[in-house]
């Protein structure tokens, strides 16, 4: 599967920003997926949620719990990441990630389907 992220951009502290990333699939059912990120100076990349569309069980980094929503069109096989509340420490660059097989762990996973990443920047 192919993966295309889009919605970063520049936003204010406390800011909202919509992340959507496209999947090159008929749907997405029976898929891990997931959003992590990177930050600047060569971060390591990190895990922001992650789930499979086959149940209800999402896992929310401790850094996103409360302020990130992870939804997703299984159908359509649009993946979306609704961002509030938006800290500096945001400042990312923002991944989505697929695979057929989800842990337990489910950030832990290992993704096989990478999207371009797409930067969101959170202006002090």
């Amino acid at each position: 599967a192919q993966l295309a992220a889009a919605g970063g951009g520049s936003v204010q502290t406390g800011g909202s920003r919509n992340l959507t990333c496209v999947a090159s699939r008929d749907s997405l059912k029976h898929y891990c997926i997931g959003w992590f990120r990177q930050g600047p100076s060569g971060d390591q990349r990190v895990g922001v949620v992650a789930f499979y569309t086959d149940d209800d069980r999402i896992e929310y980094a401790a850094s996103a719990e409360g302020r990130f929503t992870i939804s997703v069109d299984v159908a359509r096989a649009f993946l979306y990441l609704r961002m509030n509340n938006l800290k500096p420490e945001d400042t990312a660059m923002y991944y989505c990630a697929a695979d057929v097989f989800c842990s337990e762990h489910r950030l832990g996973s290992d993704f096989a389907y990478w999207g371009h990443g797409t930067q969101v920047t959170v202006s002090s």
